[in-house]
């Protein structure tokens, strides 16, 4: 199996960032990691080991980024407003620095945000915000509403509340979207969603689904057994969905 291992100075975030490319072709999956997960993360939990078979066939091409957590939502030290910046410095570096590298490297056309935990929030927040650029959507128990607090996951704004939240929160904005080439890109979308029964986002997935369902946006959610929070779930998940 190819791999690469790519790390360049970003402008935009004026620190180092590094990534890791699986496979030489197929659609493109920009694959973003959990909360405490690096770049490294979706080889270490033997993911990409699940799904070789279609990278080794040609079918896909990982490239696995950084997540920022601790610079960003989980940054306890900045104040909300700087944390929903960062992120913003974020994005802007995911969608000028390493999309361009995945078009340069591969012209397939579909490219794939997927995502585990957090990382299913940054797959579906960076997909639904810039559908234009994404085919398919393929998110692995994530939470949707970062201000929604639920068991030990508190609401990581601490109250906070701005436009920006607002724009980065998918079952905030999604209700208000108005007909037009964004709603009509997501319709397009392949979108699929899972999480365990056991799992305490599962509310919050059902509440993104009926938003979904009422912008005419199709999507499938799966429900697994159980919490199904862990690599040994994602590793199942992986070769079904991804």
């Amino acid at each position: 199996m190819n791999r690469e291992y790519h790390r360049w100075y970003s402008p935009r975030l004026h620190r180092d960032m590094e990534l890791l490319i699986f496979g030489h072709g197929g659609a493109k999956v920009l694959v973003f990691p959990t909360r405490d997960g690096r770049f490294h993360e979706y080889e270490d939990l033997r993911v990409t080991q699940a799904l070789a078979p279609k990278i080794e066939a040609g079918q896909l091409q990982l490239y696995c980024v950084e997540g920022l957590a601790d610079e960003t939502f989980y940054c306890g030290w900045r104040h909300p407003a700087d944390r929903m910046w960062r992120y913003l410095h974020y994005e802007e570096y995911l969608l000028n620095e390493v999309m361009p590298l995945m078009a340069a490297k591969n012209g397939h056309p579909c490219t794939i945000a997927h995502g585990l935990s957090l990382g299913a929030f940054l797959a579906a927040n960076v997909a639904f915000r810039h559908p234009h650029l994404f085919r398919k959507l393929s998110a692995f128990s994530g939470r949707y509403d970062l201000t929604h607090g639920v068991e030990h996951f508190g609401d990581l704004f601490g109250g906070y509340y701005d436009q920006n939240i607002y724009f980065n929160t998918p079952t905030h904005f999604l209700p208000n979207l108005n007909e037009g080439w964004r709603l009509q890109a997501l319709r397009s979308m392949d979108i699929i969603l899972t999480v365990g029964r056991d799992d305490p986002f599962l509310g919050n997935n059902h509440h993104l689904c009926h938003i979904l369902r009422d912008k005419g946006i199709h999507h499938q959610l799966h429900e697994w057994d159980g919490r199904a929070h862990h690599g040994s779930a994602w590793r199942r998940m992986a070769p079904l969905y991804v």
